[in-house]
């Protein structure tokens, strides 16, 4: 159940930080001002990926993979690039991923300009966006 939840937000999770990055990129590069609606965006979205984060622990920690993880060792885990995905790569950049959403948030609003404020969210959801894409368990998703 919990990991049937963490998959379906995913989408969820996904789509809104492509819809922040090109808010972002359509703001910088049409010198548009700063509006409500683009501070509403990047908010969500990172409200949507720490609930993510959340979900994402629970369904790690009660995972088949973490059974296998805690039976084999992580020796073993390195070894198989399935487990390897699942347990390792995954979560780190995921974990990364909301770092960067959470600072570029956090940066934009120090901004003192329209521009200023795209090109932070811009860059930090930019570069969040595509350590998630590296590792999102594609074939996972798509059985």
């Amino acid at each position: 159940m919990i990991q049937m939840l963490h998959s379906g937000w995913a989408y969820i999770a996904l789509l809104i930080l492509i819809v922040a990055v090109v808010n972002a990129a359509l703001g910088f590069f049409s010198n548009k001002s700063f509006r409500e609606k683009d501070l509403r965006i990047p908010l969500f979205t990172l409200i949507v990926f720490h609930l993510q984060l959340i979900i994402g622990l629970i369904a790690y920690y009660t995972s088949n993979y973490y059974d296998t993880m805690r039976s084999v060792g992580m020796g073993e885990v390195m070894k198989q690039p399935e487990l390897r995905l699942m347990l390792v790569e995954h979560p780190i950049m995921m974990i990364l991923a909301i770092i960067l959403i959470t600072m570029g948030f956090s940066k934009h609003k120090k901004q003192l300009t329209d521009k200023g404020r795209f090109k932070t969210i811009l860059l930090y959801y930019g570069i969040a966006l595509l350590l998630v894409l590296s590792r999102i368990p594609w074939g996972n998703w798509f059985s």
